[in-house]
C-alpha cells in the first residue's frame, strides 16, 4: 500500500513522470486521486481468446495519458466523462463482472489508475475474485507502474501504435513512444512469459499485442513486426486491426482523413507472414465504422 501511495503523491505511474501530488492536483492525465469510471460493459467483439461467446467484462476509465487526434473514446478519455468511485466499489465492480458469467475482467485504459487497480484487485482476490485479469492499455507505461501489477494482472493487451517518433508526436503527443512501448511491453511478457488457453480457447495468461494500422503509414507497421519478431519472437499473439475511422479532430490531419484502404492492410497482413510470424489475428473491414464505439452512460458504475 506504502509504494501505492508514493506512486500517487509524487506521481510516476506513466512515463509522463509528472511528479504531481493528485491528492491536491492534476497531472497531464487529469485524473485525480480516485478511479474514475465510465461504464461497466460487457463487450462480445474483442479477440476470440478475449470475448469468447460469454463476453468479456469490460471496465472503461475516464482519462489518458495520450492525446490521439483520432481517438474513439475522445469523451473520456480527453472531456473526461465519468464518476469518480472508491477503491471498494471498484473491487465490487470487479465481483459483479464475475458474477455476469464472463470470461475475464478487461481494464480499459487503466495506466494512470494503476495503484488503485492494484489496492482494489487485491481487494476482490480476497472476495473470491478467480476470473483472469486483462490489461488492456496504449503502450505508453512505465516499469515502475506495471511492476504494482506483477501477479496481478493474467493477460496483457497492449497496444503497439507507432514506430516512428515524429509520428507518435504528431497524433498522440508521446514522447519516445516506441522505446517506451517497447520495453513495457518487455516487462509484460517478463510478467506472463507464456500462453495459456483453457479448453474453449479462452487465454487465461498471457499477452495479445495490438497494431491498430493507420492510412498512409503501412510502411510503419512493418517496423512494428520487424520488433515483434526479433525481440517477441515468431509464436506471438498479434491482432493486426484495419478498424481506423476518422474520428475525433482527425479530420485536421490530412493523411488521417480517411479509412484504411484494402490494399494498405494486404500489405501488413502480407508482411505479417512474410517475416514468418505465425499467430494472427485480423479483421474484417466492416469493423471500420464508429458503430462499433461503446456509449458511455455510466451503467454499471454505480451501486
Amino acid at each position: 500500500m506504502e509504494q501505492q501511495n508514493t506512486a500517487l503523491t509524487s506521481c510516476n505511474v506513466c512515463p509522463r513522470q509528472c511528479h504531481i501530488d493528485r491528492t491536491k492536483g492534476r497531472g497531464f492525465c487529469h485524473a485525480f486521486i480516485l478511479p474514475k469510471v465510465a461504464l461497466v460493459s460487457t463487450h462480445l467483439w474483442e479477440e476470440p481468446p478475449i470475448s469468447g461467446t460469454k463476453g468479456s467484462g469490460t471496465v472503461f476509465f475516464s482519462h489518458c495519458n495520450l492525446r490521439c487526434v483520432f481517438c474513439q473514446n475522445h469523451q473520456i478519455s480527453e472531456d473526461g466523462f465519468g464518476k469518480e468511485i472508491t477503491i471498494e466499489r471498484l473491487a465490487k465492480i470487479f465481483m459483479e463482472q464475475q458474477l455476469k458469467g464472463l470470461h475475464n475482467i478487461n481494464l480499459v485504459s487503466p495506466t494512470h489508475f494503476i495503484p488503485q487497480i492494484a489496492v482494489a484487485l487485491g481487494i476482490a482476490k480476497d472476495m473470491g475474485l478467480t476470473i483472469p485479469v486483462v490489461y488492456n492499455s496504449n503502450g505508453y507505461e512505465s516499469i515502475e507502474g506495471l511492476h504494482l501489477l506483477d501477479g496481478l494482472v493474467d493477460v496483457y493487451l497492449p497496444d503497439f501504435k507507432y514506430w516512428d517518433e515524429e509520428i507518435a508526436r504528431a497524433y498522440s503527443a508521446a514522447p519516445n513512444y516506441s522505446n517506451i512501448a517497447a520495453q513495457a511491453i518487455l516487462e509484460m511478457r517478463r510478467q506472463v512469459p507464456e500462453d495459456i488457453f483453457d479448453t474453449n480457447g479462452i487465454m487465461k495468461k498471457g499477452l495479445i499485442l495490438r497494431h491498430l494500422i493507420l492510412p498512409s503509414h503501412y510502411r510503419d507497421s512493418y517496423k512494428i513486426l520487424n520488433w515483434v519478431k526479433e525481440s517477441l519472437g515468431t509464436e506471438t499473439y498479434v491482432s493486426l486491426l484495419s478498424q481506423y475511422t476518422p474520428m475525433h479532430r482527425a479530420n485536421t490531419v490530412k493523411a488521417l482523413s480517411r479509412k484504411l484502404t484494402t490494399f494498405e492492410y494486404e500489405k501488413v497482413t502480407e508482411y505479417f507472414l512474410k517475416i514468418g510470424l505465425k499467430n494472427g489475428f485480423i479483421q474484417q473491414r466492416s469493423s471500420a465504422t464508429s458503430d462499433y464505439t461503446p456509449i458511455f452512460d455510466l451503467k454499471g458504475v454505480e451501486e
